[in-house]
């Protein structure tokens, strides 16, 4: 896997650096994008049947959404009807129905770095330019941190970092696609949809699992 040169938490030698990454090999499952047809988002997602779970994270409560192809949807919630509402907006014409299924249990397990998760795949609705700022995001190991101007060089587009930022701030699942990794070139944490607190304390927990 090709790893973005990127602003580390900590200042790691070549050996440590090669440690690092076998240990990302280890606790990282597979994870692949696989984008929604015109058919399955058109018309809020008429065409959709959505599963949907609350759980408990080491940064609060989420929701956990799927549809039969991946996950579609994870997000930090401090309020559950809010929560919902908000998973409901973004697919308001889909069924659905809530329960705990396996495709959810799997993906779940990126919170456990004790247990490995199988290949997970997302289901999303995603323009060209998302899913390539999107999959890159996926190749930033944990322990790692990168910034919005070397995510906008890495997609071959260095003038974009604001639309890169924007793209980042639409992720739909949180913590699975590491959002939280990009901050800003000054170094400071920058913004984060689910609270620049929040993202703090992920990257924190990363860095101590490895």
């Amino acid at each position: 896997m090709k790893l973005i040169k990127s602003k580390q938490p900590t200042l790691f030698d070549t050996v440590y650096q090669k440690k690092l990454s076998e240990i990302n090999r280890l606790h990282q499952p597979v994870i692949r994008i696989e984008p929604m047809n015109p058919d399955e988002f058109e018309n809020g997602g008429k065409n959709l049947s959505v599963s949907y779970s609350f759980a408990e994270s080491p940064f609060g409560e989420i929701i956990i959404a799927s549809t039969q192809k991946g996950i579609c949807h994870l997000a930090f919630f401090e309020d559950e009807d809010e929560a919902f509402a908000d998973l409901r907006s973004r697919f308001p014409n889909s069924d659905y129905n809530q329960g705990l299924n396996d495709i959810q249990q799997n993906a779940l397990l990126v919170f456990q770095p004790n247990l490995s998760a199988k290949e997970i795949t997302l289901h999303l609705s995603v323009t060209p330019f998302q899913l390539k700022v999107w999959d890159t995001l996926l190749k930033i190991p944990m322990g790692y941190l990168s910034t919005y101007g070397e995510i906008a060089k890495e997609i071959g587009k260095p003038s974009a970092s604001r639309a890169v930022g924007t793209a980042i701030g639409k992720n739909p699942v949180a913590f699975i696609v590491p959002c939280h990794r990009v901050i800003q070139a000054s170094g400071k944490i920058g913004g984060y949809m689910w609270g620049s607190v929040r993202k703090s304390k992920i990257i924190d927990w990363e860095a101590a699992k490895l």
